[in-house]
């Protein structure tokens, strides 16, 4: 009887194996012919047209779908925009002038620091050349040049 039992469950195991594969061959089998052949696939063209129809009507769906604001939210969130576009304009235009300001200012004190080097610079100059005009013309006379003198 147990000999029964294990042919029984074995011949049983066998039956479900094989439906299992003839399910598995009828759903390939299935998708096959669902599948259209490549020649009612039609060319590239056909193809691209078909996709774009497609894209479109999926698109009109989409957009039935859309819950549209009514005027007053619509007018609230264009105000919010419009103000905060305010606010971060008045805050770049105040860094953009206190930055543009602190430039010109460190230009100016550089400009500073070179004419006044510049004329110290022209004052040393100058008081190194006035001993040598000093020194005198051969004629004895000081403070002027030999020029111009009548003897």
């Amino acid at each position: 009887m147990a000999d029964e039992n294990k042919k029984a469950d074995k011949e049983a195991l066998k039956a479900q194996k094989k439906a299992e594969k003839e399910a598995l061959k009828a759903k390939k089998e299935r998708i096959k012919q669902s599948k259209p052949k490549k020649s009612e696939q039609g060319n590239l063209f056909v193809r691209m047209g078909r996709a774009i129809a497609k894209f479109f009507k999926d698109f009109k769906g989409t957009c039935k779908k859309v819950i549209w604001p009514d005027r007053k939210t619509v007018l609230k969130n264009t105000l919010i925009v419009f103000v905060t576009v305010v606010i971060v304009g008045a805050g770049i235009w105040i860094v953009d002038f206190g930055l543009s300001r602190g430039i010109r200012g460190v230009q100016n004190a550089i400009a500073e620091s070179v004419s006044a080097q510049d004329e110290q610079e022209s004052a040393q100059d100058s008081e190194n050349e006035e001993p040598e005009n000093e020194s005198g013309s051969a004629n004895g006379e000081t403070g002027q040049s030999g020029e111009g003198v009548t003897e």
